[in-house]
């Protein structure tokens, strides 16, 4: 499903324009991607979170220079589902 497909669904829902619901779809995932870039997480019951994973410095063997380098701490994001997602019955 894309971005358009979510905004048509809406749109026949709620009978609110399409223009309207783009601009609403399009500030509530960039409210998402902005929090997420400033290291807060996103919690919807019922739904999932959003949230940031940290990783650590690790060693890392480099095949092109026969050596050991060190790679540095990142952070990824990651969803976990919420139990209504994940239930099995659907």
């Amino acid at each position: 499903m894309t971005k358009a497909d979510i905004v048509k669904k809406i749109h026949s829902r709620t009978g609110i324009r399409n223009k309207d619901v783009s601009a609403i779809v399009d500030a509530f995932l960039s409210t998402i991607k902005y929090n997420m870039v400033h290291g807060h997480n996103i919690y919807f019951r019922g739904f999932g979170t959003f949230a940031i994973k940290r990783h650590n410095a690790k060693k890392a063997y480099s095949i092109n220079n026969a050596s050991f380098v060190t790679l540095p701490p990142y952070s990824s994001p990651i969803f976990k589902p919420g139990k209504e997602l994940t239930c099995k019955t659907w």
